[in-house]
């Protein structure tokens, strides 16, 4: 539960709330919308939301990519792009080994991340995170028996800016970011500009973003995610000690014989919300019961401990987990000769 509740903060653990238990504002893993319209975009502004962004949210898959052609303005910001199986997962995993509970499930998060927002950038960048009018979702005919997606029909996408309107997956809408053409606007930020359909583990869609010369991309998030699953399983074994090492593309499809159909079953289910199915089936397997995700619940232990104490909180745990993540990501990206996330201090 400890690594479960970790894993979930991560998206909720913001300055506002650090500043409210008077915690180390470095320590923030996400940013409210409120906080990003007040956002500046400078050089400093920018680092300061690429550190949190690419450090817990949109792992750079590859820092030191190559594209012809290019400026350096230009592939500092490519060289940032999300995917999974790059070197700074493999780091991201390592650095929780011998670590706190917290720390595993900030480990977890990041690594599920690389593939739900593979293909996005956590810096704002209008020519990476936009999206065009050619998108459009994967889907197979009754009378399809063909398992390749070049041969499913397809069904356009479109997208809209109205917060109180839900996504519906059965018309095609999905609320989105507004578009904005200044190439650091905040509403370039991630997969804003897509909404949030790249989360939902059911979809399949293709789309031509400019990173890629307006080729196709296909993403098959219910493929993808049974990988993340598989991987986090490998993961969460080589932190407990059960096997030496974590490599990655390795996905430990043994330990859910059995379970393949029930895990496939909630990832390809057309809802917007899963966490019920996740959780039904995480207390079959545990035999005990699942509770409900209260944000708060560590906040007032972390208040009331002494300074000296803190770190020894399960909020201190995860503040020191945090920027420790944050620290050798930032400064890997510095090492590349990248200064979009700007320098870290090496966490102790």
């Amino acid at each position: 539960m400890d690594i479960c509740y970790s894993a979930q903060f991560v998206d909720l653990c913001s300055r506002t709330f650090l500043k409210e238990i008077k915690a180390p504002a470095d320590a923030a893993t996400t940013q409210l919308q409120l906080e990003l319209m007040d956002a500046r975009t400078d050089i400093i502004g920018l680092q300061d939301i690429t550190r949190i962004w690419s450090s817990f949210h949109f792992l750079p898959r590859d820092l030191y990519a190559v594209k012809p052609k290019r400026t350096k303005r230009y592939m500092n910001k490519f060289r940032l792009i999300c995917g999974p199986n790059g070197a700074l997962v493999k780091s991201t995993v390592e650095l929780a080994k011998n670590s706190s509970l917290p720390s595993a499930g900030i480990a977890m998060h990041v690594l599920a991340d690389t593939w739900a927002h593979s293909h996005f950038a956590g810096t704002p960048s209008l020519v990476i995170n936009n999206t065009t009018d050619d998108f459009s979702e994967l889907y197979k005919m009754e009378d399809n028996e063909s398992d390749s997606l070049a041969e499913w029909s397809e069904k356009p996408l479109k997208f809209r800016h109205n917060l109180s309107a839900p996504d519906d997956p059965e018309k095609g809408l999905y609320t989105n970011s507004l578009y904005h053409r200044t190439e650091n606007s905040v509403m370039n930020l991630g997969h804003g500009r897509a909404g949030h359909l790249p989360d939902y583990s059911f979809i399949r869609y293709r789309y031509l973003p400019a990173w890629n010369d307006y080729a196709v991309i296909v993403k098959d998030n219910p493929s993808d995610y049974f990988n993340a699953f598989c991987q986090m399983v490998h993961a969460m074994k080589y932190l407990r000690g059960s096997v030496e090492e974590f490599e990655t593309d390795i996905y430990d499809r043994d330990a859910i014989a059995g379970y393949e159909d029930r895990i496939r079953g909630i990832i390809e289910k057309r809802q917007l919300l899963a966490s019920a199915d996740w959780k039904a089936f995480g207390e079959e397997l545990s035999g005990s019961e699942i509770e409900d995700f209260d944000m708060n619940k560590h906040k007032e232990d972390y208040i009331r401990t002494p300074r000296e104490a803190k770190e020894e909180t399960w909020m201190g745990r995860f503040i020191k987990g945090a920027m420790a993540q944050k620290s050798m990501v930032c400064n890997s990206i510095y090492k590349s000769g990248n200064i979009l996330a700007g320098f870290v201090a090496k966490q102790k």
